[in-house]
């Protein structure tokens, strides 16, 4: 299947280790330029040297993604280094878990605000461009109850709204905005990593409950981003694909 993504330019955000950083490398591989970033400057390099193995133009800058003013900075660097934008995959993830006020202030300013603030401008460059494609990565957490973890599950509940609303409101302008629900996704050094090491017991209760009988990998999710992001999907906008391997049923 042709996607027509080379000399693309993308952005994706949180995208040192993990879902980001697979999605990024899924993107170049197709020839798409891309702008990476994340909080950990060494992790970011390491990612972008990989990234640009694959040959095509790599801009990276480490950012708090929950820090207004420095968000604003990178996606200004970013456009202006890529030289105009057609993809905006939004990944970061401050794993708000507990049901305090650090745990729903991270979660509102990492995984909702940053999301929405990125957004704004990712969209003011895709009116200059004619069009462009927005992936926003929530979670299955979204689509449920979510006893362990309150505020991620809220925060990711909303981030599925608000792919319909800009979804709506952008079709006129030729901006596509659809969502990825992943499941329960192992990478080392994740989540689910740590819980591998530190509580096999939750580790091994959650593999026992996805029907494929395995944790997902972030490659699988990186290749639906890759297709929704694509003119493959053209006619796709205000979606939200669970990407879980049967772990919602």
């Amino acid at each position: 299947m042709e996607l027509g993504l080379k000399n693309k330019r993308a952005i994706v955000t949180g995208a040192s280790r993990g879902i980001g950083f697979a999605i990024a490398d899924a993107l170049a591989k197709e020839g798409v330029a891309v702008s990476v970033c994340a909080r950990g400057q060494a992790g970011l390099d390491a990612a972008a040297a990989k990234i640009g193995a694959h040959g095509g133009q790599v801009h990276a800058q480490a950012t708090d993604v929950g820090d207004k003013a420095a968000l604003d900075a990178y996606m200004d660097a970013a456009i202006g280094a890529l030289g105009g934008l057609d993809i905006l995959i939004n990944n970061p993830s401050g794993f708000g878990r507990t049901d305090d006020e650090e745990g729903w202030s991270v979660g509102i300013d990492v995984d909702l605000m940053a999301l929405v603030r990125a957004s704004w401008k990712a969209v003011e460059a895709m009116r200059q461009a004619g069009g462009g494609a927005i992936v926003h990565i929530s979670s299955i957490s979204g689509l449920t109850s979510s006893a362990r973890t309150p505020p991620y599950g809220a925060v990711k509940a909303a981030v599925i709204q608000y792919t319909k609303t800009q979804a709506l409101q952008l079709a006129p302008e030729g901006v596509r905005v659809n969502c990825i629900a992943p499941g329960s996704i192992y990478f080392e050094g994740g989540t689910w990593d740590d819980a591998k090491k530190n509580n096999p017991k939750l580790y091994e209760s959650i593999r026992a409950s996805i029907p494929s009988g395995r944790y997902g990998g972030p490659e699988e999710v990186a290749n639906l981003a890759v297709f929704l992001a694509s003119d493959a999907a053209s006619w796709v906008t205000g979606q939200t694909v669970a990407a879980d391997g049967g772990q919602m049923l």
